[in-house]
């Protein structure tokens, strides 16, 4: 992983959640079998959302950094709203979890901002019609000029 990718806000702020579900998850009580297959979906989907990071700031293409955004909104959502039966499966720490939801407010508002700032003029048409920039259809005929980009240096 290239060491910009490791300064960025969002990336810093997804190890932070990263670090802090570990904390919280190792309170989970080892004789319960939901709250430990809880834990090990929590902290997948933490990792995940570091590597999709990494994975959209290693490409130029719009459609698979916006791939990996969704795949990062995904996870961290599943983050956020899985701390809504800690107490009902036992346990008492639950309120703990707040730290949690706070930490994924914050990474929400430097994920908004991160997305955009993908240039939605380098693209190749995804004919899947799912992340092509605005205005581009699944049938679009792209012309040979507008993949230019896949030439230029990294800003």
């Amino acid at each position: 992983m290239r060491e910009s990718t490791r300064n960025l806000p969002i990336f810093k702020k997804a190890q932070e959640i990263y670090e802090t579900l570990k904390v919280i998850t190792d309170l989970f009580p080892e004789d319960n079998d939901y709250l430990q297959t809880l834990k090990s979906h929590l902290l997948e989907d933490s990792m995940i959302i570091q590597a999709k990071i990494s994975g959209a700031e290693a490409v130029k293409l719009y459609d698979i950094k916006m791939e990996n955004a969704t795949i990062i909104r995904k996870a961290a959502r599943s983050i956020m709203v899985s701390g809504n039966t800690l107490e009902m499966m036992g346990f008492t720490d639950a309120k703990y979890y707040t730290i949690i939801r706070n930490l994924t407010e914050e990474f929400r508002l430097l994920f908004v901002d991160w997305v955009s700032g993908f240039n939605p003029k380098h693209f190749i048409v995804d004919n899947w019609g799912l992340f092509n920039p605005p205005g581009i259809s699944h049938d679009y005929v792209q012309r040979d000029d507008e993949l230019n980009f896949l030439d230029e240096d990294e800003e």
